[in-house]
This record gives structure tokens, sequence and C-alpha cells, in this order.
């Protein structure tokens, strides 16, 4: 699952983070408003986890424009306004859940894997196909080529789709294909270039774990 994380609080954003990484979920922190809404404006999450007090604005004015505007991704506010009246503002304004802080991590997983499923679910992805012979995918209606490079990470990635492979197991799949002198191809770049040519959820980065490759996500 891909979240959107707004929280200005570093350990506690820093926590959830891993948390929900260690959970197998794909998380964008943001640490100010601004940047939420640019990144609202270019990407969709699967669900919204919203600290509402910004030290750039509120949430929930920003929340309540995405719902007008149609954006319907399970959202839970994280905060510490425990009044009854606020949650029900929160709620109005769009929010499906509140978790007032501090709350347990593993109730915030609960929560967000609840709303989540109330929300219903997800369209069907078309999947992505590989064709080992010719070094293409088939992603959706798309056919796709890749580098040397490029292809010798899928590759790696692809021999268990849904295994967290390592930063030195991915490194050692480019060096087995002779392809490791290459400085200017970090393999965050080439990360980077198989998910706009697959698909931004295809490839999952786990903080402090590595890379796993989801073929069910192209799109």
């Amino acid at each position: 699952m891909q979240v959107l994380l707004l929280e200005d609080d570093i350990d506690l954003g820093q926590a959830v983070t891993e948390h929900l990484e260690a959970h197998g979920h794909e998380v964008q922190w943001v640490k100010r408003l601004a940047q939420a809404e640019a990144w609202m404006r270019e990407h969709r999450a699967d669900a919204l986890l919203l600290d509402l007090s910004l030290p750039d604005g509120d949430a929930l004015p920003a929340l309540a424009r995405w719902r007008a505007a149609g954006r319907r991704e399970p959202a839970l506010a994280l905060t510490a306004r425990g009044q009854v009246a606020e949650r029900i503002a929160g709620l109005r304004a769009g929010a499906d859940d509140y978790l007032v802080k501090p709350f347990d991590l593993d109730e915030l997983i609960a929560r967000l894997e609840a709303v989540r499923r109330r929300s219903g679910p997800a369209a069907p992805a078309p999947g992505i196909v590989l064709d080992a012979a010719a070094r293409t995918a088939r992603v959706g209606s798309r056919d796709v080529g890749f580098t040397a490079m490029e292809w010798a990470v899928l590759a790696r990635l692809a021999q268990h789709p849904g295994r967290v492979y390592s930063r030195q197991e991915i490194e050692s799949a480019l060096a087995d294909a002779g392809l490791s002198d290459a400085q200017s191809n970090s393999l965050e770049v080439i990360v980077s270039r198989l998910r706009k040519k697959l698909g931004a959820g295809a490839i999952h980065t786990l903080r402090g774990l590595g890379y796993r490759f989801d073929p069910a996500a192209g799109a």
C-alpha cells in the first residue's frame, strides 16, 4: 500500500515510516502542507496519514479541498486535538478516522488497514508480464524495452516477486552482467527509470532493507 504521511515531528514521522515499511507498505513522508499539496497534484496514494497542525497551515481545509475535487483516498487524521467537537470537524472535512496522539504504532496499522478496507477494493491493475528472451515487458497494453542495466536490475527483482532484495544483491546482479563499472548510473537512478516505464508501484523501496518487485502494480 502506498501511503502519504504528512507529519512535521521528525521523531514521530521516522517511527511511523519505519513501522509502516516494516509491515510492507511504501511511505511518502512529507513535513509541510505545501509539500503534501504538491505531491497530491502529481500522484495518488492508497491512504493518507495526516497530522492536522503543520507549521505552514491546517491540513483539514486541504483535505476538504481534495474531497471537493473528487479525491477519495481514505484518510486517517493524526492529531493532538482530542476534543469531540474537533474530531467531528475532522470527520466532516473528509477524514475517515481519527487517532489522537500519543498512539500505539500497531493500532495505527490496524486503523489504517481498516479505513483502506472500508474504502473498497482498488481498481484492478493491468499487471506486468516479462519476456526474458526478448528482455521486454508487457505493461497493460504497452510494450516496454529496457537498457542492459535496467534489465539486470529488473530480472534480479523478478526472480521472486514480493521478496525484498538488498542493495548488495542487486549490485551483484549488475556485476554478474559486467555492468558494475557504469558509475553514472546509480541504483537509485536505475530504479527511478524502471518505475517510469513500469508504473510507480511496480518497485517498492523499503528503507534500510532493499527493493521489492510487484508485477500486479504496473500501470
